[in-house]
């Protein structure tokens, strides 16, 4: 992701170098103001594995990545993110708000404890958050480009995760829809497990 923040950077217009300095206050409203999000995917593994699909984001709490091909599924119902795993049959599940997307998914973003900005130009801002209390869940670095038409004037365009063992991993999002009506997505799951013969 940091490579896609430096192509932000090398294309951002001179014209604009006056833009008022961006604070996580705007990074909160822009959050806030996303009730909504629907987008393509691309997400590049720490074993550089790419994987493509579908990025749904419902706040509070909600989040579907609906993989084209892959055999996966990541869904959050608003309390639980589960992991789905079709191809072995497995079910990992967490509390939301003890993993990472949290911070995109709170009703009420608030980023001073855990988040700063690390890096700005015209074009975009890179946000890096790390829980103090939580060095588990290692840091996510969220990149967001600068769109009149995004909520408060900020688009999410991924987001890169570091656990705490160095691996990482990156999502890329494009042809992003905001505030779309996602009422027809599902944010629950079929359990691979409720087939197994005992």
């Amino acid at each position: 992701m940091k490579v896609l923040f430096l192509a932000l950077l090398l294309t951002a217009a001179p014209a604009a170098a006056a833009r008022d300095a961006a604070t996580l206050d705007d990074v909160a409203a822009s959050l806030r103001a996303m009730t909504s999000l629907s987008a393509d995917f691309t997400q590049v593994g720490a074993d550089g594995r790419v994987l493509t699909g579908k990025f749904y984001l419902a706040r509070p709490g909600k989040v579907r990545f609906q993989y084209d091909k892959a055999k996966l599924l990541i869904v959050a119902n608003g309390r639980l993110l589960s992991f789905v795993d079709y191809e072995v049959n497995q079910v990992s599940q967490w509390p939301v708000r003890k993993t990472p997307l949290q911070i995109l998914l709170s009703a009420e973003p608030n980023l001073a404890p855990v988040a700063r900005i690390v890096a700005e130009t015209p074009a975009g801002v890179l946000v890096e958050a790390r829980d103090p209390k939580r060095p588990e869940f290692g840091t996510l670095s969220i990149s967001f480009a600068r769109e009149a038409g995004a909520p408060a004037g900020l688009a999410l365009v991924g987001w890169t995760t570091r656990d705490a063992q160095g691996g990482q991993s990156e999502v890329r999002l494009s042809g992003q829809r905001y505030n779309a009506d996602l009422s027809r997505i599902s944010f629950g799951f079929r359990d691979p497990r409720i087939n197994i013969s005992h």
